[in-house]
């Protein structure tokens, strides 16, 4: 791992730390003031803040787990991980947040009771948004160019490593939720109609769900297997047009065993007359250039073979 890797991966361990920090006392004083002022929509919220809390025990576990090294029953490493993982997270949002809060929405406004002392869940709402506010800010930060660059759809469905954004799209929705709670208290407190509090619980929910199917959506795909993207596969491209042996790339497959843990397939054409020994050298420069341009790449198998399919070989690094 290189320096600016192990500089991403501390950041983001950091980040997740903070944040599993920041939700452990939000949902604390979410589910305390909720029950004391009978308010559905800041249950909701607690429900949401104990699954974020939740999600980020998930992703400090799965970049724990991810670390192991390569072993018999698994030569490609654990990187995956990670994956699995996220993916555990999005079912975590829905079961946990997403389910519970419409429940609990369902239930208030079929058995309405009015709030008590709605200004104890301002306060409350008011904190939670100073917490997530501050966690938002430290994943966006780490994000920033990326997102500027490609918006943020697009660079959530590019990355290979989910965990920042799944802390910025937790908290994104917890900032809109306190806004939506908020309103729900508000006009239950000022119509005396509970409804508007359940209301506001079933919409919390919602957006649970709605986050919950883009991170099984994103994360599923990870697990199955995706390729690098088109920026890095230029790069490797790049990377063998340096060696003036290989004189056509037939065909290249590529996979992310994990966020800094690339497999690369490569199926070259080298040119004639090349002994076995020159071959053999000229896939060990297609080797080094390649991790040179893209350091993330970990594992290289390469097909060489002359351009008239005269001399053929496998070789793996």
């Amino acid at each position: 791992m290189t320096k600016g890797q192990k500089t991403a991966a501390i950041r983001t361990k950091q980040a997740v730390l903070i944040a599993l920090a920041a939700n452990i006392v939000i949902a604390f004083m979410k589910f305390l003031v909720a029950v004391f002022i009978n308010s559905a929509a800041l249950l909701a919220e607690g429900f949401h803040s104990l699954a974020d809390t939740s999600n980020q025990a998930f992703i400090l576990l799965g970049i724990r787990l991810s670390a192991k090294p390569a072993d018999r029953s698994h030569p490609f490493g654990h990187g995956k991980e990670r994956y699995i993982w996220a993916f555990v997270v999005s079912l975590s949002i829905f079961i946990i947040g997403a389910v519970l809060s419409i429940h609990e929405g369902i239930t208030k406004i079929i058995h309405p009771e009015p709030l008590r002392a709605p200004g104890w869940g301002y306060l409350v709402l008011a904190l939670s948004f100073f917490f997530d506010t501050f966690s938002w800010r430290i994943a966006f930060r780490q994000l920033r160019g990326q997102i500027k660059k490609q918006g943020f759809l697009r660079s959530f469905h590019v990355s290979k490593s989910p965990a920042l954004f799944i802390i910025l799209l937790e908290d994104s929705a917890a900032i809109v939720g306190l806004a939506v709670a908020f309103g729900g208290i508000l006009l239950s407190a000022l119509t005396g109609e509970p409804v508007f509090d359940g209301a506001a619980s079933i919409i919390i929910g919602m957006i649970l769900t709605l986050i919950a199917v883009l991170l099984f959506y994103e994360t599923k795909s990870l697990l199955i297997g995706e390729a690098v993207s088109r920026t890095d596969l230029r790069k490797i491209k790049a990377a063998i047009a340096t060696v003036p042996e290989a004189k056509e790339i037939v065909n290249i497959l590529t996979m992310h065993l994990g966020p800094e843990d690339i497999l690369v397939n490569l199926d070259i054409n080298f040119a004639n007359g090349l002994s076995t020994d020159e071959v053999e050298a000229a896939i060990d420069r297609v080797e080094q250039a390649i991790r040179k341009e893209l350091p993330a790449v970990k594992k290289i198998f390469v097909e060489a073979e002359s351009r008239k399919r005269r001399k053929r070989g496998k070789r793996q690094a």
